[in-house]
């Protein structure tokens, strides 16, 4: 996922490692002119998950990026050598406070015309690290917001429903929330993990407890799965479960949509 507010220049929400191919896959985010130059100026972490940060080592090449994150996520990457590779002469990190808008800064200061809120969404510390402390500042959710007022609802991973969660997100032009499973033990039962959902602090989509029972009656009116693993059934087409989000007045996303608010 990458915001802009003048179609020029780009933060990205979160890396993943295959971040290359997506720079690829979508001209917007592709260098222009300069061998050196990139339309991303910033990364905002929503945790450190693998899947979030890996593709970090992919904006090595020397431009200015700032990246934004909790002090629990930075501190992370800052603990890691391997992150090194980002010039920290080149690669600013600033700190996102919980529950307070701030400006999305371009490398250098200037105004981007994005402004961002951190809020703590219930979740638990990436796989890597558990073993550490829990903290608010483990998973966090999105709100950015242009000068118009338009207003983004960014929640990749979450672990439960909450009327907090609901109230963060009201009045939200567009919701992207964390679609990865439709039900808790899926990649069991896939053969491809041994991990539940619950396990990985991913909430399933279907059942009493999950997104749809948890989002419904709300009224923003754009609201889709994101971060869907190959597993769910809700990328088949006509499929039972497919139906069901739809009835419920979601979408599912797909690789290469855009959206302007």
């Amino acid at each position: 996922m990458a915001v802009s507010a003048d179609g020029e220049r780009w933060f990205l929400l979160n890396a993943s490692p295959d971040l290359k191919q997506q720079i690829l896959a979508n001209p917007p985010m592709r260098p222009r002119g300069d061998a050196r130059h990139s339309p991303i100026v910033g990364v905002v972490m929503t945790n450190a998950d693998v899947d979030h940060v890996g593709g970090l080592l992919s904006l090595r090449e020397r431009q200015q990026l700032v990246l934004y994150g909790t002090e629990r996520v930075l501190a992370t990457l800052a603990g890691n050598p391997i992150f090194g590779v980002l010039d920290a002469t080149l690669v600013e990190r600033r700190g996102v406070t919980l529950d307070r808008p701030e400006p999305l800064a371009l490398p250098g200061g200037g105004e981007s015309g994005l402004t961002v809120e951190a809020f703590a969404v219930p979740g638990k510390p990436a796989l890597w690290l558990e073993g550490s402390a829990g903290s608010r500042e483990d998973t966090i959710g999105l709100i950015v917001r242009d000068d118009t007022g338009a207003t983004l609802a960014y929640i990749p991973a979450c672990a439960q429903v909450t009327d907090a969660v609901r109230r963060r997100a009201a009045g939200a032009s567009l919701l992207l929330f964390d679609g990865t499973l439709w039900r808790d033990d899926e990649m069991i039962a896939a053969g491809v993990g041994s991990k539940t959902g619950a396990r990985m602090g991913h909430v399933s989509i279907g059942g009493t407890d999950g997104a749809l029972a948890g989002w419904a009656g709300t009224a923003i009116a754009r609201k889709l799965f994101i971060h869907i693993n190959n597993t769910n059934p809700i990328l088949i087409d006509g499929s039972p479960e497919r139906r069901a989000v739809s009835a419920a007045g979601w979408a599912v996303a797909e690789d290469g949509q855009e959206f302007a608010l």
